[in-house]
């Protein structure tokens, strides 16, 4: 079976007083390196789920720059963003820390 390539890794979120994610701290696929942390708002991070890219929840690994612990993947779906297996009711990314 085929890896998935990832093109991001969601490491914390920030809601608004409406449920509505407001901004995401997550890491970004260039070429064959990885961004630092990068700060995406909503609309950016909407715009990456309808080109299709494939972001996921996790954590860089400590010590090793490229590796990361991840989790669900995340979709756009009804106008909200979940992880896998959520209801989309509201935005929701299960796991994430906020910050």
């Amino acid at each position: 079976m085929a890896r998935i390539k990832i093109d991001g890794v969601i490491e914390a979120v920030r809601y608004n007083s409406d449920g509505l994610i407001s901004v995401v701290r997550m890491y970004q696929r260039r070429g064959v390196v990885w961004t630092d942390r990068i700060l995406f708002d909503r609309s950016d991070l909407v715009e990456q789920l309808k080109n299709r890219k494939c972001l996921v929840t996790g954590s860089r690994r400590e010590s090793f720059g490229s590796v990361f612990k991840t989790g669900s993947t995340v979709h756009y779906t009804d106008d909200h963003i979940i992880t896998e297996g959520q209801a989309a009711l509201r935005d929701l990314l299960a796991g994430v820390s906020l910050f």
